[in-house]
């Protein structure tokens, strides 16, 4: 027998649970992406306080020590399962979490934390362009009209609004890395598909540990290169404050959000990163938000809407 409307163990009760669960996953969502825009303004508040390969490291092994404390009992049980696959993990880690952050964490000392944050908000659109060379994944006029505009916005970053800049390819080496950066943040992300079936949290916890070894080589040819110095009492904070938030706590919040409502509408969210990071820089650092800066974000997160949400709805 169909339960009515009014039954309050019928729809009614499912229709709340439905409710629950969504803003559950919202607010976990909403905290993970304002942490994640924080991140270009820890990285903006490290320069000069610690050298940025040695935060690279420091920040991985925060995070390692934090996840052998937390799940050392699931990673334990599963660390097995990972070994034939251990190419595709080094490989991984060494591109998505080691490179992305070498790049990210040395465009700091080049560019403002404004422009790392628009530039990584480009992340969707370029898995986007990823998905069809690799997985031939069809690709509509509106998506490509996306495309477009978060190319444009991009440029407006990279030449500050002025069209010389463009012609004469002269662009800020901060804003390059960064985009270099972006762009194997989206092929980590990409590849995720192959990921091998063990939970989340101990993918995650081989992954931080290939980072963490990886980036010792980056260490020491910093060392070499006469650009290290011990990190202040700001720098040694903000190596607690990025090793246990965007790296650890955030991953954390955005599996529990995944799990409850999904990847697709998950994914969705990081386009909140492009708009908290860009107000926390004015508010924080108090770095000018300028006309070409408006437009840029414009552009980018109008070609991000065009290219997932109408052109994913057309296809």
């Amino acid at each position: 027998m169909r339960a009515s409307s009014a039954d309050p163990s019928g729809t009614s009760f499912f229709g709340n649970c439905f409710q629950w669960f969504n803003g559950q996953a919202y607010l976990l969502l909403v905290f993970t992406m304002l942490i994640w825009g924080a991140n270009a303004v820890a990285a903006r508040l490290a320069v000069g306080e610690i050298p940025p390969m040695l935060l690279t490291f420091l920040r991985w092994s925060v995070c390692c020590a934090a996840l052998a404390l937390t799940s050392r009992r699931q990673i334990s049980a599963h660390w097995r399962t990972l070994l034939p696959s251990w190419r595709y993990v080094a490989l991984m880690g060494t591109l998505g979490f080691t490179g992305f952050n070498v790049l990210f964490y040395a465009a700091a000392h080049h560019t403002t934390a404004i422009n790392i944050a628009i530039i990584q908000g480009t992340i969707p659109v370029l898995m986007l362009i990823g998905s069809f060379f690799l997985y031939r994944t069809r690709i509509t006029a509106l998506q490509l009209l996306g495309v477009a505009l978060t190319i444009g916005g991009i440029a407006v970053v990279a030449s500050q609004g002025q069209l010389a800049r463009l012609a004469a390819l002269a662009f800020n080496i901060g804003d390059v890395w960064i985009l270099i950066a972006s762009l194997l943040y989206a092929g980590y992300a990409l590849g995720l598909r192959r990921r091998p079936a063990v939970p989340a949290i101990v993918f995650f916890a081989a992954l931080a540990a290939v980072a963490c070894v990886v980036s010792v080589p980056f260490v020491v040819a910093e060392i070499a290169m006469g650009q290290a110095f011990m990190p202040t009492a700001k720098g040694w904070l903000l190596v607690l404050f990025i090793g246990l938030l965007p790296s650890f706590v955030s991953q954390l919040t955005f599996m529990q959000a995944v799990s409850l409502i999904g990847p697709a509408r998950a994914g969705m969210f990081m386009n909140l990163v492009p708009i908290f990071g860009p107000l926390l820089a004015v508010v924080v650092l108090g770095e000018p938000l300028s006309a070409y800066h408006a437009v840029a974000l414009a552009l980018v997160l109008g070609g991000i809407y065009v290219a997932e949400y109408l052109g994913a709805r057309k296809r």
